[in-house]
Formats: C-alpha cells, structure tokens, sequence
C-alpha cells in the first residue's frame, strides 16, 4: 500500500538505547510510538503472574493469545496497562526484561502478537522498535535503522541505571546477563536478531541519545 508518511524500523539489541531514542524521535518527527518490546514484557508479566514457567511455550503462547483476544494491553500517555493496571514499571525488571526475551523465542507468542504490531502501524507515521521489526514485522519499511554498541557500553548504561533505581548489581553480573540476553536473541529459531539488509547501522557508543535522534530524524525526513 502507499503511505503518506513511513514506518520507521529500529532493531537492536538490549540496552542500545532503541526505548529512549524510539520515543524522542517520534517526537521529533510527530509520529507515534508502537513500543513492541512492551508487548512481549507485557506477555512475560502476565506468564509469571499466572505462574506459568517462561520456557513453557505452549502455556506462554496461550497466556499471549488471550492477552489479545481480551484487548489487555493498552498503550497510553500515561503509561503501559495491562488489565487496567498500570504496569509500566513491573515490566522493566531485570526477571521480566529476560522473561521477555524467553517468551519472544515462542512460534505462538509472537503469531498472537504479530497482526497487533502489524494493524498499529500499517498506516505509516509510526515508530516501532524491537528486535524483528524491519526482518519480520514490517519488512517492507520504508526507513529501517539498527542500532547497537558494544556489550560493554551496553551494560555500563544499564548498570548505571539500575543502580540509580536502588539495585546493586555488580557490573560483571549485569554485563552477564547483557552477553547472555544477546545470545538468547541472536540464537533463537524464531525471528532472530539481526540487521535487515537495507538497515542504516547506528553505532550510539560515542553518541548521546539526542545526537542519535538528530542524525535518524535528518534520516527519516531525507526519505520523505
């Protein structure tokens, strides 16, 4: 279909800044933001509150499909819902942020959450990011980035931030669990992790977030 305005991709892996820079460059350029990364946080939320083992794809994918028949998950200005509870800060916790990454690998979780991502944002003027977004959800995008930075840099912000919120996690261990949520993501057999072949490769390691908005903004409305 032709769009007015495109869908714009960002992939990338865990703690490359894709959340924070995906929300400013929507901003920027007027968009809205489809942040899928949620809806599978969202899934691993509802799996551990239903007691069902991340790794359990058949309950997982039955958790996800009723998610979605029952319209639970609800974006808002004010935060991330899930059956009317306010769940944006539940589903950043380092439990829930692997669950999430587990549950993903799933064939039923992410055909149950394929057609939401895809009725989102098929009109264009979108933002979505994750981990498949211009390999498998939209692979027809008109602007795809990835944006990644080294495992260390990675894991030097997120130990930065978790240690703000309270956590003491020692950077060794968050470093871990960066080396180990890449491995899951890439190694997966179900839409892995990787750079779509038509993606601008974005290296944030000796950018701040606001430079990389900049130089993806100029991008996206160059395209236009």
């Amino acid at each position: 279909m032709k769009r007015t305005r495109p869908i714009v991709a960002i992939d990338g892996p865990a703690g490359a800044g894709k959340s924070t820079v995906a929300r400013s460059l929507a901003d920027a350029l007027g968009f809205v933001l489809v942040d899928t990364g949620a809806l599978y946080r969202c899934v691993a939320l509802a799996a551990k509150q239903a007691g069902a083992a991340y790794d359990d794809g058949a309950r997982v994918g039955q958790i996800a499909g009723a998610l979605v028949a029952r319209g639970a998950i609800r974006f808002a200005a004010d935060g991330i819902w899930l059956d009317g509870r306010d769940v944006s800060a539940d589903i950043r916790t380092p439990d829930v942020a692997m669950g999430a990454s587990t549950v993903s690998a799933h064939p039923d979780v992410r055909a149950a959450l394929l057609d939401m991502q895809r009725h989102a944002g098929r009109e264009g003027g979108v933002v979505l990011e994750g981990r498949d977004i211009g390999t498998v959800v939209f692979p027809e995008a008109e602007v795809k980035f990835f944006l990644t930075a080294p495992a260390e840099v990675r894991a030097s912000r997120r130990h930065e931030e978790l240690v703000a919120k309270g956590d003491a996690p020692s950077y060794a261990d968050t470093l871990a669990d960066v080396v180990r949520r890449d491995a899951q993501d890439m190694g997966r057999a179900v839409a892995p992790l990787k750079q779509a072949d038509d993606a601008v490769l974005v290296d944030s390691s000796s950018m701040d977030a606001s430079a990389v908005v900049a130089s993806m903004a100029a991008a996206v409305r160059e395209r236009m």
